[in-house]
Protein backbone atom coordinates (compact mmCIF):
# COMPACT_ATOMS: atom_id res chain seq x y z
CA UNK A 1 0.00 0.00 0.00
CA UNK A 2 1.44 3.38 -0.61
CA UNK A 3 1.08 5.81 1.97
CA UNK A 4 -2.35 7.88 2.31
CA UNK A 5 -0.55 11.01 1.43
CA UNK A 6 0.86 9.33 -1.58
CA UNK A 7 -2.43 8.14 -2.84
CA UNK A 8 -4.23 11.29 -2.39
CA UNK A 9 -1.63 13.42 -4.21
CA UNK A 10 -2.17 10.48 -7.19
CA UNK A 11 -5.94 11.04 -7.35
CA UNK A 12 -5.72 14.35 -7.21
CA UNK A 13 -2.90 14.72 -10.42
CA UNK A 14 -4.60 12.46 -12.78
CA UNK A 15 -4.01 12.90 -16.57
CA UNK A 16 -6.36 10.67 -17.97
CA UNK A 17 -5.01 11.30 -21.57
CA UNK A 18 -2.29 9.38 -20.23
CA UNK A 19 -3.22 6.11 -18.94
CA UNK A 20 -4.79 3.70 -21.25
CA UNK A 21 -8.42 2.01 -21.15
CA UNK A 22 -6.79 -1.40 -20.04
CA UNK A 23 -6.38 0.62 -16.47
CA UNK A 24 -10.28 -0.05 -16.20
CA UNK A 25 -11.24 -2.85 -14.47
CA UNK A 26 -14.26 -5.28 -14.75
CA UNK A 27 -16.63 -3.50 -12.53
CA UNK A 28 -16.67 -0.11 -14.23
CA UNK A 29 -16.69 -2.25 -17.92
CA UNK A 30 -19.66 -3.87 -16.71
CA UNK A 31 -21.53 -0.43 -15.41
CA UNK A 32 -20.79 0.89 -18.52
CA UNK A 33 -22.31 -2.22 -20.53
CA UNK A 34 -25.44 -1.73 -18.03
CA UNK A 35 -25.68 1.95 -19.48
CA UNK A 36 -24.77 1.40 -23.31
CA UNK A 37 -25.72 -2.18 -24.15
CA UNK A 38 -29.81 -1.61 -24.23
CA UNK A 39 -31.11 -0.23 -27.12
CA UNK A 40 -32.00 3.91 -26.30
CA UNK A 41 -34.48 5.72 -28.85
CA UNK A 42 -33.56 9.40 -26.55
CA UNK A 43 -29.97 8.67 -25.32
CA UNK A 44 -27.22 7.55 -27.08
CA UNK A 45 -26.08 3.55 -26.83
CA UNK A 46 -23.18 1.34 -27.70
CA UNK A 47 -23.86 2.11 -31.69
CA UNK A 48 -23.43 5.46 -31.44
CA UNK A 49 -19.87 5.51 -29.34
CA UNK A 50 -18.60 2.70 -31.48
CA UNK A 51 -19.00 4.31 -34.66
CA UNK A 52 -17.62 7.41 -32.88
CA UNK A 53 -14.79 5.10 -32.07
CA UNK A 54 -13.98 4.89 -36.24
CA UNK A 55 -15.69 1.26 -36.66
CA UNK A 56 -17.50 0.54 -39.43
CA UNK A 57 -21.28 0.43 -40.00
CA UNK A 58 -20.49 -3.70 -41.04
CA UNK A 59 -18.38 -3.81 -38.27
CA UNK A 60 -20.71 -2.55 -35.59
CA UNK A 61 -23.56 -4.97 -37.45
CA UNK A 62 -21.52 -7.95 -36.51
CA UNK A 63 -20.83 -6.80 -32.98
CA UNK A 64 -24.93 -7.03 -32.64
CA UNK A 65 -24.78 -10.78 -32.85
CA UNK A 66 -23.04 -11.23 -30.07
CA UNK A 67 -23.62 -11.03 -26.07
CA UNK A 68 -23.04 -8.11 -24.48
CA UNK A 69 -21.77 -6.24 -27.48
CA UNK A 70 -20.10 -2.95 -25.97
CA UNK A 71 -17.96 -5.01 -23.77
CA UNK A 72 -16.76 -6.27 -27.19
CA UNK A 73 -16.32 -3.18 -28.79
CA UNK A 74 -14.66 -2.02 -26.01
CA UNK A 75 -12.09 -4.71 -25.68
CA UNK A 76 -11.13 -4.34 -29.37
CA UNK A 77 -10.90 -0.63 -29.20
CA UNK A 78 -8.45 -1.41 -26.62
CA UNK A 79 -5.74 -2.28 -28.57
CA UNK A 80 -5.40 0.83 -30.91
CA UNK A 81 -2.65 3.36 -29.93
CA UNK A 82 -5.61 6.26 -29.00
CA UNK A 83 -7.37 4.23 -26.68
CA UNK A 84 -6.67 5.82 -23.22
CA UNK A 85 -9.04 6.40 -20.64
CA UNK A 86 -9.12 10.69 -21.97
CA UNK A 87 -10.31 9.96 -25.51
CA UNK A 88 -13.31 7.61 -23.68
CA UNK A 89 -14.33 10.10 -21.68
CA UNK A 90 -14.32 12.64 -24.78
CA UNK A 91 -16.30 10.09 -26.83
CA UNK A 92 -18.89 10.04 -24.11
CA UNK A 93 -19.13 13.62 -23.73
CA UNK A 94 -19.63 14.40 -27.36
CA UNK A 95 -22.00 11.45 -27.86
CA UNK A 96 -23.79 13.35 -24.55
CA UNK A 97 -24.10 10.50 -22.12
CA UNK A 98 -22.24 13.22 -19.40
CA UNK A 99 -24.60 11.08 -17.62
CA UNK A 100 -22.58 8.24 -17.63
CA UNK A 101 -19.54 10.37 -16.60
CA UNK A 102 -20.94 11.72 -13.98
CA UNK A 103 -22.27 8.24 -12.42
CA UNK A 104 -18.97 6.23 -12.93
CA UNK A 105 -16.86 8.79 -12.38
CA UNK A 106 -15.12 7.73 -9.06
CA UNK A 107 -14.80 4.06 -9.93
CA UNK A 108 -13.32 5.63 -13.14
CA UNK A 109 -10.63 7.88 -10.52
CA UNK A 110 -9.96 4.63 -8.23
CA UNK A 111 -9.13 2.35 -11.24
CA UNK A 112 -6.66 4.93 -12.54
CA UNK A 113 -5.01 5.64 -9.01
CA UNK A 114 -4.86 2.12 -8.48
CA UNK A 115 -3.28 1.71 -12.75
CA UNK A 116 -0.52 4.54 -11.54
CA UNK A 117 -0.18 3.17 -8.02
CA UNK A 118 1.06 -0.54 -9.28
CA UNK A 119 3.21 1.51 -12.03
CA UNK A 120 5.05 3.47 -9.27
CA UNK A 121 5.29 0.06 -7.37
CA UNK A 122 7.22 -1.66 -10.43
CA UNK A 123 10.71 -2.48 -10.47
CA UNK A 124 13.61 -0.73 -12.47
CA UNK A 125 13.68 -2.81 -15.90
CA UNK A 126 16.40 -2.80 -17.47
CA UNK A 127 17.08 -1.13 -20.97
CA UNK A 128 16.83 -3.92 -22.85
CA UNK A 129 13.73 -6.85 -22.00
CA UNK A 130 13.55 -9.85 -23.36
CA UNK A 131 9.85 -10.71 -23.47
CA UNK A 132 10.17 -14.41 -24.12
CA UNK A 133 12.25 -14.84 -20.89
CA UNK A 134 15.37 -16.79 -20.63
CA UNK A 135 16.81 -18.83 -23.25
CA UNK A 136 16.29 -22.50 -23.68
CA UNK A 137 17.15 -25.37 -25.35
CA UNK A 138 14.09 -25.69 -27.09
CA UNK A 139 15.19 -21.94 -28.65
CA UNK A 140 18.15 -22.99 -30.47
CA UNK A 141 18.29 -24.60 -33.66
CA UNK A 142 14.53 -24.48 -34.47
CA UNK A 143 14.94 -23.50 -38.62
CA UNK A 144 16.65 -25.20 -41.24
CA UNK A 145 19.39 -23.45 -41.50
CA UNK A 146 20.31 -22.77 -37.58
CA UNK A 147 23.65 -23.42 -36.39
CA UNK A 148 22.88 -26.35 -34.18
CA UNK A 149 24.70 -24.36 -31.06
CA UNK A 150 22.78 -21.67 -31.62
CA UNK A 151 25.92 -19.35 -31.81
CA UNK A 152 24.28 -17.87 -35.39
CA UNK A 153 21.07 -18.10 -35.08
CA UNK A 154 18.77 -17.67 -38.77
CA UNK A 155 17.38 -13.80 -38.87
CA UNK A 156 14.95 -13.41 -41.95
CA UNK A 157 13.91 -9.67 -43.47
CA UNK A 158 10.05 -11.09 -42.45
CA UNK A 159 7.82 -13.58 -40.81
CA UNK A 160 4.85 -14.69 -43.03
CA UNK A 161 1.47 -14.96 -41.10
CA UNK A 162 -0.77 -17.13 -42.93
CA UNK A 163 -3.49 -20.57 -42.60
CA UNK A 164 -3.06 -23.10 -44.21
CA UNK A 165 -6.06 -22.30 -46.83
CA UNK A 166 -3.74 -19.58 -48.17
CA UNK A 167 -0.63 -21.37 -48.65
CA UNK A 168 -0.91 -21.10 -52.50
CA UNK A 169 -0.67 -16.79 -52.46
CA UNK A 170 2.41 -17.43 -49.42
CA UNK A 171 4.09 -19.75 -52.38
CA UNK A 172 3.79 -17.04 -55.17
CA UNK A 173 4.79 -14.38 -52.72
CA UNK A 174 7.97 -16.88 -52.06
CA UNK A 175 8.55 -16.45 -56.21
CA UNK A 176 8.33 -12.91 -55.82
CA UNK A 177 9.86 -11.53 -53.15
CA UNK A 178 12.76 -14.31 -52.50
CA UNK A 179 13.62 -15.40 -56.28
CA UNK A 180 13.68 -11.69 -57.51
CA UNK A 181 16.21 -8.54 -57.38
CA UNK A 182 14.50 -8.27 -54.00
CA UNK A 183 16.66 -11.26 -52.72
CA UNK A 184 14.42 -11.13 -49.62
CA UNK A 185 14.46 -13.53 -46.63
CA UNK A 186 10.95 -15.08 -45.71
CA UNK A 187 10.24 -17.24 -42.75
CA UNK A 188 7.66 -19.61 -43.81
CA UNK A 189 7.01 -21.77 -40.85
CA UNK A 190 5.51 -24.75 -42.51
CA UNK A 191 9.10 -24.48 -44.63
CA UNK A 192 11.57 -23.14 -42.43
CA UNK A 193 10.61 -24.09 -39.01
CA UNK A 194 11.84 -27.81 -37.61
CA UNK A 195 9.26 -30.27 -36.44
CA UNK A 196 9.18 -31.14 -32.70
CA UNK A 197 9.40 -27.56 -31.48
CA UNK A 198 6.54 -26.05 -29.48
CA UNK A 199 4.41 -23.71 -31.95
CA UNK A 200 3.93 -20.66 -29.59
CA UNK A 201 7.17 -20.52 -28.20
CA UNK A 202 9.15 -20.59 -31.32
CA UNK A 203 6.61 -18.41 -33.37
CA UNK A 204 7.20 -15.89 -30.38
CA UNK A 205 11.05 -16.25 -30.80
CA UNK A 206 10.73 -16.03 -35.28
CA UNK A 207 8.82 -12.83 -34.61
CA UNK A 208 10.40 -10.56 -31.76
CA UNK A 209 14.16 -12.30 -32.11
CA UNK A 210 14.93 -13.06 -35.67
CA UNK A 211 12.36 -11.18 -38.35
CA UNK A 212 12.61 -7.40 -39.14
CA UNK A 213 8.96 -7.23 -40.21
CA UNK A 214 5.48 -9.73 -40.47
CA UNK A 215 3.41 -9.84 -43.36
CA UNK A 216 -0.22 -10.34 -42.21
CA UNK A 217 -2.08 -12.42 -45.05
CA UNK A 218 -5.57 -11.31 -44.43
CA UNK A 219 -8.57 -13.37 -45.51
CA UNK A 220 -11.71 -15.02 -43.92
CA UNK A 221 -9.64 -18.08 -42.97
CA UNK A 222 -7.39 -15.63 -41.14
CA UNK A 223 -9.95 -14.76 -38.60
CA UNK A 224 -10.66 -18.25 -37.73
CA UNK A 225 -7.34 -19.27 -37.17
CA UNK A 226 -6.05 -19.42 -33.57
CA UNK A 227 -2.28 -19.27 -34.54
CA UNK A 228 -2.64 -16.12 -37.06
CA UNK A 229 -4.74 -14.46 -34.43
CA UNK A 230 -1.98 -15.27 -31.05
CA UNK A 231 0.67 -14.16 -33.71
CA UNK A 232 -0.47 -10.59 -34.60
CA UNK A 233 -1.64 -9.93 -31.56
CA UNK A 234 2.03 -10.98 -30.35
CA UNK A 235 3.55 -8.57 -33.13
CA UNK A 236 1.04 -5.79 -32.19
CA UNK A 237 2.56 -6.23 -27.96
CA UNK A 238 5.83 -5.62 -29.47
CA UNK A 239 5.26 -2.42 -31.29
CA UNK A 240 2.40 -0.68 -30.00
CA UNK A 241 0.53 1.31 -32.93
CA UNK A 242 2.73 -0.44 -35.19
CA UNK A 243 5.07 2.87 -34.56
CA UNK A 244 8.21 0.72 -36.10
CA UNK A 245 6.37 -0.45 -39.03
CA UNK A 246 6.67 -4.05 -37.83
CA UNK A 247 3.40 -5.41 -39.22
CA UNK A 248 1.80 -5.25 -43.41
CA UNK A 249 -1.45 -6.37 -43.59
CA UNK A 250 -2.17 -7.85 -47.04
CA UNK A 251 -5.35 -8.86 -48.92
CA UNK A 252 -5.14 -10.92 -52.00
CA UNK A 253 -8.67 -12.47 -52.04
CA UNK A 254 -11.90 -10.48 -51.90
CA UNK A 255 -13.69 -11.12 -47.89
CA UNK A 256 -16.80 -11.79 -46.99
CA UNK A 257 -16.20 -10.86 -43.35
CA UNK A 258 -15.31 -8.02 -41.51
CA UNK A 259 -11.58 -6.39 -42.22
CA UNK A 260 -9.85 -6.71 -38.39
CA UNK A 261 -10.65 -4.18 -36.30
CA UNK A 262 -7.29 -4.28 -34.85
CA UNK A 263 -5.34 -3.61 -37.86
CA UNK A 264 -7.36 -1.11 -39.88
CA UNK A 265 -5.31 1.41 -38.73
CA UNK A 266 -2.41 0.08 -40.59
CA UNK A 267 -1.80 0.63 -44.32
CA UNK A 268 -2.47 -2.47 -46.29
CA UNK A 269 -0.75 -3.96 -49.69
CA UNK A 270 -4.24 -5.14 -51.33
CA UNK A 271 -3.87 -7.25 -54.50
CA UNK A 272 -7.86 -7.94 -54.97
CA UNK A 273 -7.47 -4.65 -56.92
CA UNK A 274 -6.71 -4.93 -60.71
CA UNK A 275 -5.76 -0.86 -61.27
CA UNK A 276 -3.10 -1.15 -58.35
CA UNK A 277 -2.21 -5.06 -59.03
CA UNK A 278 1.17 -3.98 -60.80
CA UNK A 279 2.41 -1.68 -58.05
CA UNK A 280 0.98 -4.57 -55.28
CA UNK A 281 4.90 -6.21 -55.57
CA UNK A 282 6.74 -3.26 -55.58
CA UNK A 283 5.42 -1.95 -52.56
CA UNK A 284 5.92 -4.92 -50.60
CA UNK A 285 9.19 -5.74 -51.62
CA UNK A 286 10.45 -2.02 -50.52
CA UNK A 287 8.61 -2.22 -47.28
CA UNK A 288 10.53 -5.89 -46.70
CA UNK A 289 13.51 -4.10 -47.82
CA UNK A 290 13.90 -1.35 -45.60
CA UNK A 291 16.62 -1.60 -42.60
Amino acid sequence: MLPVNMASKLSSSINHEEIPVTALNCNFRKKLGLYLNPQNTVAADWRTVAEMMDYTYLEIKNFEKRDYPFEKVLTEWETRPEATVGNLLSILEKAERKDVISDLKEIIDDDCRKYLERQLRKPVQVPVVDSCGPRTKEREGITLYDDPQGLTPETFDAFICYCQNDFQFVHEMIKQLEQTEYNLRLCVFDRDVLPGTCVWTIASELIEKRCKRMVVVISDDYLDSDACDFQTKFALSLCPGARSKRLIPVVYKTMKKPFPSILRFLTICDYTRPCTQVWFWTRLGKALSLP
